[in-house]
């Protein structure tokens, strides 16, 4: 009963994160306000496994070599693995990017697929990405599911899942589509600032008569 209780109140709870923001980070920040579907491609390729705030450095420095797939195309993966660094996975990475911005040059008249079917069939970009992609570059309502999202979504209990593939098919029947675009900034601001992993701050928790975990 009282996770169905939760279902109902999931506007509220929505809202509720709304009204009460939190401290965005430099690297979401720059994802709000890029819009450029290319860009916000090749970023969330270097924010996997990495924090923010090594991210954001990481990401100002790629752009100092150029901002279009043709220009990342020829680039060599030593100069791109050393200007992305210390990201996780920097080597890999530069490869992924170099070989996806050939790949959209060739075979994409360098334009950037706007459906999730097409984003995945670049190597290395799964869900997460691809849905982040469509949000942010193109404005076009999706759900993208970090940990922040699938952690928080559990949490809450606004359902119970194992994966953050789980979670995205269920919010994307759960969830009202006006709040798509806006969902994963909501839940990883939160999550990052109050909501954590370890040792969650419930007591300034604005949803914390709401929260399962709390109830």
């Amino acid at each position: 009963m009282e996770n169905l209780k939760i279902l109902n109140n999931i506007d509220l709870i929505v809202e509720t994160l709304q009204n009460n923001p939190t401290k965005k980070s430099d690297f979401v920040e720059f994802m709000e306000n890029i819009q450029d579907p290319f860009i916000v491609l090749i970023a969330c390729i270097l924010s996997l496994r990495t924090n923010d705030k090594i991210t954001i450095g990481a990401t100002k420095r790629m752009l100092e070599l150029g901002n279009t797939p043709s220009q990342f195309a020829k680039l060599d993966i030593d100069t791109l693995s050393k200007t992305i660094y210390p990201v996780g996975f920097y080597k890999n990475k530069a490869s992924q990017i170099i070989e996806l911005s050939k790949e959209l040059v060739n075979n994409y008249n360098s334009i950037v697929p706007n459906t999730i079917e097409q984003l995945v069939k670049f190597k290395g970009v799964g869900r997460k990405t691809a849905n982040l992609t469509l949000a942010k570059g193109y404005n076009i309502p999706a759900i993208c599911v970090d940990v922040h999202v699938h952690r928080i979504s559990n949490r809450l209990g606004i359902l119970v899942s194992k994966t953050p593939d789980e979670t995205e098919m269920i919010l994307r029947k759960i969830l009202p589509v006006k709040y798509w675009l806006d969902i994963n900034t909501i839940l990883v601001t939160h999550g990052q600032n109050i909501c954590k992993p370890q040792k969650p701050k419930c007591h300034i928790c604005p949803l914390s008569n709401l929260c399962a975990k709390r109830i």
